[in-house]
């Protein structure tokens, strides 16, 4: 089966718990990357926020001070979306498939959806994301541990689930070359039923000028 239908497929049959989950769930990694962007960003900015889930709680939080457009695969978590965060937008659509408008973004918020693409799709991701982000703009963005191209979870909340990353180096690397300018690079390990797992986030900019290089 194509990825990206066992992602969508999962998260479909899994949404009602695994909004449930994730509005109740003490994340301190994901709650303080929202608070970053909540602190560094004007009221009224736009903001990107890719794998957006149920809409809780980082949207909600986000879209109480800013124009959001969130994006999921999951249809269902899409309709959850519109329920818990009725202030922003919704797109249920494969984020790399978008097509947007460049500079069109003051940030790009991606929480724990970049692993969930095939790696081979992630550096193209990351240089649309580069032209969607406007001269100065944000990108927070979460990346996984690295992971065999093809690693399917069999029994991740019940359900089949799809996992892609690459390594430290590389995935800075590509953030890099795609031209944003990372300001940080930080790895927190989170609990996963019982497993450890090794995000790492990543602060970024878009420069605001070609001349400033990355």
């Amino acid at each position: 089966m194509d990825p990206k239908e066992i992602v969508r497929q999962g998260y479909d049959m899994i949404a009602e718990e695994y909004a449930r989950q994730a509005a109740e769930a003490k994340a301190e990694d994901r709650d303080h990357y929202t608070q970053l962007l909540l602190d560094r960003l004007p009221p009224g900015s736009s903001v990107l926020e890719l794998g957006c889930g149920a809409g809780l709680p980082v949207t909600g939080a986000l879209a109480e001070r800013f124009v959001v457009t969130g994006v999921d695969i999951s249809g269902q978590l899409v309709e959850l979306a519109r329920r818990n965060a009725p202030a922003a937008t919704f797109l249920q659509a494969d984020m790399t498939q978008l097509d947007l408008l460049p500079e069109s973004y003051d940030a790009v918020a991606a929480f724990y959806c970049i692993p969930h693409v095939p790696r081979r799709e992630q550096e193209p991701l990351l240089r649309k994301i580069q032209t969607w982000l406007k001269p100065g703009g944000w990108l927070v963005a979460s990346f996984g541990p690295g992971l065999p191209e093809a690693h399917v979870e069999q029994d991740w909340m019940g359900v089949p689930m799809y996992f892609s990353a690459y390594d430290r180096q590389t995935s800075t690397q590509l953030i890099e070359e795609a031209g944003l300018e990372i300001l940080s690079a930080t790895e927190h390990v989170v609990d996963r039923e019982g497993e450890a797992l090794a995000y790492l986030w990543i602060v970024a900019k878009k420069p605001l000028s070609s001349r400033e290089g990355v």
